[in-house]
């Protein structure tokens, strides 16, 4: 797994995604792009991607692609529609991308020249703030248990699997 960082305006969405897929298809690369305010660490993507393997392994996946499924995993969501809003919007966006299997070295490389804007340290550089909403982690919560915000949200990350 490869993550790539940096920040893009994205003027269309669909246009955005398309270059992605593009990308993956040039390389056999699976790629999804992520808006860094969500994603807590690279463990976090890790835990998407081995347990949206998993899924697709068993038969259990939500997604026909595999770069959604990843998504899925990643917010802790079974709906499509839900997961999206990690994913990026039109305007300036900060964002991880995330690369795995293929030909990862070229994916970055063609990621880095034709996407991002400005390649920039994101990762980790997340907003609590809007990680406690969408995850739904309380300052309650927070303050009893044996952790951090990351801790909680690799937590709601592997508790898809139990709410199928």
């Amino acid at each position: 797994m490869r993550l790539v960082e940096g920040t893009v305006a994205v003027g269309d969405v669909d246009a955005f995604v398309a270059e992605l897929d593009r990308i993956a298809s040039e390389t056999d690369a699976t790629i999804q792009a992520f808006d860094a305010r969500y994603v807590v660490s690279d463990r976090h993507l890790a835990r998407a991607v081995e347990l949206a393997d998993r899924a697709i392994e068993r038969g259990e996946n939500v997604a026909r692609d595999r770069a959604v499924e990843i998504l899925l995993y990643a917010a802790g969501r079974r709906q499509i529609t839900d997961a999206l809003e990690l994913g990026v919007s039109t305007g300036e966006n900060r964002v991880v991308i995330l690369i795995d299997g293929g030909d990862e070295d070229a994916a970055a490389a063609a990621v880095r020249t034709r996407v991002l804007d400005e390649t920039a340290r994101t990762l980790g550089d997340y907003d609590a703030d809007l990680v406690e909403a969408y995850y739904d982690v309380g300052r309650d919560e927070l303050a009893v248990v044996d952790g951090d915000l990351e801790s909680l949200v690799l937590e709601r990350v592997a508790l898809l699997v139990v709410e199928k």
